[in-house]
């Protein structure tokens, strides 16, 4: 029996993440994940939003149908 996995490129947290500390979070999606690790990405709120900022992550797990993400904001857009 196969296992199903999504290679992602663009981290999506459609508000789920959850702050650990200043510039650290951590999120949880549904299902088997892979992400680059130890590389900037763009964050976006939701799919068709425009990029809110680029995040670095630095730690994956998969457990129980679930990938764990841990990743550290490294910049922000914010609107001027």
């Amino acid at each position: 029996m196969g296992m199903l996995m999504g290679l992602d490129t663009v981290l999506i947290t459609n508000g789920e993440e959850e702050r650990i500390e200043q510039n650290l979070f951590v999120l949880k999606k549904p299902g088997y994940c892979l992400y680059p690790l130890d590389m900037p990405i763009e964050v976006r709120k939701k799919k068709e939003s425009e990029p809110s900022g680029s995040a670095v992550i630095r730690k994956m797990e998969w457990e129980r149908n679930t990938t764990i993400i841990r990743y550290e904001l490294v910049s922000l857009n914010t609107p001027n």
